[in-house]
């Protein structure tokens, strides 16, 4: 196997941190931290920008923040995304530690942004599905410690540990609902009617209600880091900006919606290495989750086309920004066949009454 620690490269042009002016920054405001030597960008990823902070004492740290032309405020909200971490961390031990948070930085343009430690391991991420040559076995553990792993996410009590006042949980669904599609209407640039039908159809079937527990709402393998030397121990799970108190059921469903399996077409394995021989498939995710939660999942279906209709959204409004000017990431040229694609898988599943 060739497996290495996710690593950083050059910042992108227009994505730059100015050195000197966030040294001066944290000298001030965190000088525990050192000097700052080099900012590096993990170039990976659609939403916050993650940058690498090498210090003279030979530390390294995380600085996440928002994306350049982001008016998704709730989205991009770093000192939520800091506060997640601080409330989350002494109860599930998967998490970076936070370092600082700072609401404003003029050297920013204003925006806010936070430091955490960096957690070393591996990511396996699609581009390096080939590369990484993982065996089936190997594969099939790391697939089902994901599963395990949300699980014991899952299984977090809210109530003792006070995270129940990170969210709402009482009519989160329907509010879910509603809020994606009202975004979807606020970021359409081309017409899709897949989009309309998946709306209307998420309107009207509501599933039966769930105990309300702790989400990632973005879990994947994309955001989970596993141990080099034993790829069947998660070391930590990253990208915490859209997590809250709700409907577990919600998170599983999007996680769904990122499993592409070997059978199917192409397109999604540039997004998820799910495809990999050894992985579960979207049923045997389905039932681990089962049996280790004991939940019900009667109605996973409805949990599985939001999370593609969440995906969607997601893609369009990352497709609107390219589209009005505000980023020029060649990346984001060709998402509005994405929000095409994942809208046609979810009125597939909806055909065929089948994840």
């Amino acid at each position: 196997m060739d497996i290495h620690i996710d690593g950083a490269s050059e910042t992108r042009k227009g994505e730059e941190i100015p050195l000197e002016d966030l040294n001066d920054y944290l000298s001030q405001a965190v000088p525990e931290l050192g000097k700052v030597l080099e900012i590096r960008q993990f170039a990976k990823g659609f939403s916050n920008l993650t940058y690498l902070l090498t210090t003279q004492n030979g530390h390294e740290y995380v600085l996440r923040r928002p994306p350049f032309g982001a008016k998704i405020k709730s989205a991009h909200d770093m000192g939520r995304e800091f506060r997640v971490l601080q409330a989350l961390r002494p109860h599930f031990s998967y998490l970076p530690q936070p370092v600082h948070f700072c609401e404003s930085a003029a050297f920013m343009d204003g925006a806010g942004f936070y430091i955490m430690q960096r957690l070393r391991g591996f990511i396996l991420r699609p581009t390096e599905a080939f590369s990484a040559q993982i065996d089936p076995t190997t594969m099939q553990q790391m697939s089902l410690t994901l599963v395990d792993t949300l699980v014991e996410l899952h299984k977090t009590d809210i109530q003792t540990t006070g995270l129940a006042q990170l969210g709402k949980p009482d009519g989160y669904v329907q509010r879910q609902v509603l809020g994606w599609i009202q975004r979807y209407q606020n970021a359409e640039t081309d017409r899709v009617a897949a989009m309309d039908a998946l709306a209307h159809w998420l309107q009207n079937n509501a599933p039966r209600p769930q105990k309300p527990a702790f989400l990632h709402n973005d879990y994947k393998f994309d955001n989970v880091i596993y141990d080099t030397e034993h790829l069947s121990k998660i070391v930590g799970i990253l990208d915490w900006e859209m997590s809250t108190v709700g409907d577990p059921l919600m998170d599983l469903g999007a996680s769904l919606a990122y499993w592409v399996e070997a059978h199917e077409g192409p397109t999604l394995r540039l997004y998820n290495a799910t495809w990999m021989p050894g992985n579960l498939s979207r049923q045997q995710v389905i039932e681990r989750y089962a049996l280790q939660s004991g939940r019900d999942l009667t109605d996973i279906l409805f949990y599985y086309v939001f999370g593609l209709y969440k995906n969607a959204v997601i893609t369009q409004q990352i497709y609107k920004r390219w589209k009005d000017g505000s980023t020029q990431d060649a990346r984001f040229k060709d998402l509005i066949l994405m929000v095409k694609y994942l809208s046609e898988r979810g009125t597939e599943a909806l055909d065929k009454g089948v994840v």
